[in-house]
């Protein structure tokens, strides 16, 4: 299979485009695509065939849900029963960086769900998503990459990982958040955050009662890149104990890269100045990071930042991702 690459205009999205990428959709076949947050990996939700397709793509396993992707309220109500809690987040975050769990429709198949009687369900804020998706009905879509690697935020990191697996790549450039959307069951009440993301808990609970719990996902690898990923944590005193790690992975031979917040007294090649002052722009820029470093380097230092708002996702997808973690302020 060769994949082709189909650069669109994000704000203007081509319609014979958008139609190209329809029709192999409805054909059973595979279509990254950007989404807000992440490229996503499209197939037709209802295909059995075209989704085990998606799990063998990026090598994911099979019990491992799929989040449905949706353009209107009336394809909500296709594949998810709605119920007071779910009504409200729709209400509030459609279109947006969020994905409500239901319980599924009986013609969602269960190779969509991970064999799970619920289903996730989102509306992305994105145009090229959203044309796409009034061509072809619900798109089952996880993350555009290899299962475990950084999420895809540029076409060039869905085409390096899934180069021949995939029929098509939508190109609309960067993704605008960089950062994979909130995941909320909704199955229970109080309702629970599985996976933090930009819909921050605090937003939820301005609208329904919410705590955190643990997701299906959290059972696999997130985000992890082949080069050893140690993520330096303690405030002002992290800079100081990466030089001295960065000092002894040296001393071994391997090629060491660092993503910090500031400059080092450091002779470091391979060198990410992290903005944590912005942290909008982080988050857009992070998987990009771990990428750019994986494909140099043998060792990646990262700098931790204060777990507030945003932060707090940041350092929740560098935690799923270290190798290891480093607290500087103990001896």
């Amino acid at each position: 299979m060769k994949t082709k690459v189909i650069k669109i205009n994000p704000e203007s999205p081509e319609n014979e485009k958008i139609q190209k990428a329809a029709s192999i959709i409805k054909s059973g076949g595979l279509v990254a695509f950007p989404t807000e947050t992440v490229y996503g990996l499209g197939a037709d939700a209802f295909i059995p065939n075209a989704v085990k397709s998606i799990f063998e793509a990026k090598e994911r396993p099979a019990d491992n849900p799929l989040i449905i992707h949706v353009s209107s309220l009336e394809q909500v109500e296709q594949v998810a029963e709605l119920n007071e809690a779910s009504s409200k987040l729709i209400k509030k975050f459609f279109p947006g960086p969020i994905a409500v769990i239901m319980k599924k429709k009986r013609n969602v198949p269960y190779i969509t769900s991970g064999g799970l009687d619920k289903i996730a369900v989102r509306m992305p804020d994105n145009l090229v998503a959203l044309k796409l998706i009034e061509m072809t009905g619900p798109l089952a879509a996880p993350s555009a990459n290899l299962s475990g690697k950084p999420s895809p935020t540029r076409a060039e990191h869905v085409f390096n990982d899934l180069n021949g697996k995939i029929d098509m790549i939508l190109d609309a450039g960067e993704t605008k958040t960089g950062l994979e959307s909130t995941v909320v069951d909704t199955t229970e009440y109080p309702v629970k955050v599985l996976r933090p993301g930009p819909i921050t808990l605090e937003m939820i609970r301005e609208v329904v009662e919410a705590t955190t719990g643990k997701g299906v996902s959290d059972e696999y690898t997130h985000y992890s890149t082949h080069a050893e990923l140690v993520l330096v944590v303690g405030g002002r005193e992290a800079p100081g104990k990466i030089e001295k790690i960065f000092d002894e992975y040296k001393n071994t031979g391997q090629e060491v890269g660092v993503i910090a917040t500031k400059e080092l007294d450091i002779k470091c090649k391979y060198f990410i100045k992290m903005e944590a002052d912005d942290l909008h722009e982080l988050g857009k820029k992070l998987f990009s990071y771990l990428r750019e470093m994986d494909e140099k380097v043998d060792v990646i230092i990262a700098e931790g930042i204060e777990e507030k708002g945003l932060g707090h996702i940041i350092m929740d997808r560098l935690k799923k991702g270290a190798t290891k973690i480093i607290n500087a302020g103990n001896k």
